[in-house]
């Protein structure tokens, strides 16, 4: 039920306004352009500020605007009344970690219009506040809260020079924050003071009280990206890359912020940032099909060949040509439209062998021959039977690129072709409007061969926002944590295209047990739980598929005895396979594979060695 409630002129000081989520754990509270957040009645965020910084001198300079008069723009807003509903529906993603989302909000909607001060004398004779107007959209739902700002339809098509955001979220003293200045670089767990320069987002913090909160961003499409600077001690505002220039009527990011008593409720409340964007077009989607991938290690014919062989018997989905296959992919001169005269295959032959194996063929392609080429690349592609590009080393920040970005993504589903985004992009939930963007790199993963105290982190912060390519590899010398934490991974990390053995050299394996885990494990899932966990310290995740559970635990650089709870299992017997490390094994990956009944509701207990993990298999008896 749709209920609308509009109010006279009140001078913003002498009004506030309290919307409160379907469960009432969250309330935010509005004071003027101020506001608050509490959750289980606990203050979280105390006061926080609201607003944009619109400059729009230069677009206006020739009807003699006073210059100043938009150094504070929303200064002399005047609140017009409010807009209230709720929704509560369930939808059902195309893939995900989840076969069916709740989608349960409380909204408010605050209207405001420009006063008549500050608008000079270029609407002399007009009704000012219809050319100006701004809107505060605010959503509480069980998972969190999320705002944004809208620009309503005025009486003209109205250009905004937005040079900033005022949001801000100011969070009680000694609280702590993990923070890291770029999507691939290293976690530092600070205060919220000085030395700060801009945090990634989502950014996890830990207040004093011990609960945990993530500040997200949702919906950015054609915006500037947004990250976290310290506008004064225990305070962060969002720090906008570069200006952007809009047209009404439009919506802003959103700016999410999510509570946990535990960290793992994080992780259990992330379908919330896909609620925020807008649901995919009706339409033939079944070209769109997660997978595994193994890419060719070297660009040869006899690798390439081999490579489609392999991924077949792994029972992988597709091979991956990865850059250099058109030339060197930094040059103006590569051409991606063709397979470079120095390699001894044609991408249609290859395409023909893969498709005979039931295997599909991935290729990169950097941004520069994108961005010059990509009208002529997508039919050609089509035409030759590529299921996905990987976009490599993307710009990213500014409103050009990130509209550019979104629209070639756009682009690649008229020709039913799925994506895959590489370096320092992070997703803000936009693989609900297309499916076909299937994951993004944005991660320090296996390409910076990090720790188990990174590894473990990672959960609870970059995954937060959606599928990482994390590039796992096993048996390469440079990784840093046991086999059975690699292992581990393909059912802690989600990632709808997951690429399995990066850097590893091909065809390594020698027919070790347990890559076994890496074979029935699927990419999507019917359901997720994080069980149990602490940023940087460990964690116990289970996903299902169909009847069977899939289940990764792992640690820091510190070996830990976990306990492994069932009662996420339906009523009955199951047969689990346990791998695990086991250092007394004398074998080539020290893993052992165990396999036992249990019964659901059992507590299984296991010893994970320091930077090491497990994997249990859960396939239910019959009865």
């Amino acid at each position: 039920m749709r209920r609308l409630l509009f109010m006279a002129f009140l001078p913003m000081e002498l009004w506030a306004q309290t919307l409160t989520s379907p469960d009432g754990q969250y309330a935010i509270s509005f004071d003027g352009l101020t506001y608050s957040v509490s959750y289980h009645q606990q203050s979280i965020i105390q006061r926080g500020q609201l607003g944009v910084d619109i400059d729009n001198r230069l677009f206006e300079s020739a009807l003699a605007v006073p210059r100043g008069e938009y150094q504070n723009w929303c200064g002399d807003l005047v609140w017009k009344g409010e807009e209230r509903c709720s929704v509560d529906t369930i939808w059902t993603p195309l893939y995900g970690e989840n076969a069916q989302i709740h989608n349960r909000f409380n909204q408010l909607i605050l209207h405001y219009e420009k006063g008549t001060n500050g608008l000079g004398t270029m609407f002399e004779g007009y009704d000012k506040r219809k050319y100006y107007a701004m809107d505060i959209v605010v959503r509480a739902y069980n998972e969190g809260i999320a705002f944004r700002y809208h620009f309503p339809e005025t009486a003209n098509s109205l250009f905004l020079h937005i040079t900033g955001e005022q949001t801000s979220f100011a969070f009680p003293e000694g609280t702590m924050a993990w923070y890291e200045e770029w999507a691939q670089g290293p976690y530092d767990k600070r205060l919220l003071k000085a030395p700060w320069f801009e945090s990634e987002r989502p950014l996890l913090l830990q207040l004093p009280t011990g609960q945990y909160v993530a500040l997200l961003e949702a919906a950015m499409k054609d915006y500037v990206r947004g990250k976290f600077k310290l506008k004064k001690d225990n305070e962060l505002q969002v720090a906008m890359y570069d200006c952007a220039d809009v047209i009404s009527p439009y919506d802003t990011p959103w700016r999410v912020m999510m509570v946990g008593e535990k960290a793992v409720d994080l992780i259990n409340h992330k379908d919330l940032l896909l609620n925020l964007n807008e649901e995919r077009v009706t339409g033939d989607w079944s070209w769109v099909r997660p997978g595994k991938v193994f890419r060719s290690g070297k660009l040869t014919n006899e690798c390439i060949m081999k490579s489609i062989d392999y991924a077949a018997k792994l029972g992988f989905d597709y091979v991956e040509l990865d850059a250099g296959w058109y030339g060197p992919e930094g040059r103006v001169a590569s051409d991606a439209r063709q397979v470079s005269a120095t390699r001894d295959f044609t991408m249609p032959e290859v395409c023909t062998y893969a498709r005979s194996k039931g295997i599909g063929v991935w290729v990169y392609v950097n941004q520069r021959a994108l961005y010059r080429q990509l009208d002529h690349l997508l039919p050609l592609y089509q035409q030759w039977g590529i299921s996905g590009i990987k976009f490599g080393f993307v710009q990213i920040g500014n409103q050009q690129w990130s509209t550019w970005l979104h629209d070639a993504v756009a682009k690649c589903a008229k020709y039913r072709i799925m994506v895959d985004i590489h370096d320092e992009y992070r997703p803000t939930g936009l693989s609900r409007t297309y499916p076909h963007l299937l994951t993004q790199e944005g991660v320090r993963g296996n390409e910076e061969m990090p720790d188990a105290v990174n590894n473990t982190l990672l959960p609870f912060s970059r995954f937060l926002c959606g599928p990482a390519d994390y590039t796992l590899c096993y048996f390469n010398s440079r990784v840093k944590n046991t086999k059975g934490h690699q292992l581990a991974m393909a059912a802690v990390y989600y990632s709808p295209l997951q690429f399995y053995f990066w850097y590893d050299m091909p065809f390594v394996d020698q027919g070790e047990a347990e890559l076994k885990f890496w074979k029935d494990c699927p990419t999507v899932f019917d359901e997720s739980i994080a069980l149990d966990g602490v940023p940087g310290a460990y964690i116990i995740q289970a996903r299902r598929a169909g009847s069977e559970w899939f289940v990764g635990a792992m640690t820091n650089t510190e070996a830990r005895d976990v306990l492994i709870p069932t009662d996420f299992l339906s009523q009955g017997k199951y047969m689990v396979e346990i791998y695990n490390d086991d250092p007394s094994l004398h074998t080539r990956t020290n893993v052992s594979v165990q396999r036992v009944v249990v019964k659901s509701g059992k507590t299984i207990s296991l010893h994970l060695q320091a930077s090491g993990g497990a994997a249990l298999h859960f396939k239910p008896l019959a009865k």
